[in-house]
């Protein structure tokens, strides 16, 4: 099963690497984007476009990372109060609430 997962992982690639290449081909029509200060050099379309998606990734990944190290941080910090609210409660118990 495993085999054939990485066969059609394979092929998907391949795919997609087909599809950006025939896109970058009929895209190749060089323009400039224009920021507040400045103004980059001639690209094709596709480059601004695949540079666009990467980004766009890039940010993706940053982002969930950010946001699964927050809720680490906060899962273990609600661990160490649970673990001290059931000490504390272990400690108040009288002995008959212990037989039970």
């Amino acid at each position: 099963m495993a085999g054939f997962q990485k066969i059609i992982i394979l092929l998907v690639v391949i795919l997609v690497a087909i599809l950006v290449l025939v896109f970058s081909m009929n895209n190749q029509m060089a323009v400039s984007l224009n920021f507040l200060f400045f103004e980059t050099q001639p690209r094709g379309v596709a480059v601004w476009l695949i540079l666009g998606f990467v980004f766009g990734i890039l940010l993706g990944v940053i982002l969930t990372l950010m946001a699964t190290v927050r809720v680490s941080v906060s899962r273990r910090q609600l661990r160490k109060r649970l673990d001290k609210a059931e000490k504390a409660l272990e400690q108040n118990k009288t002995p008959e609430d212990r037989a039970i």
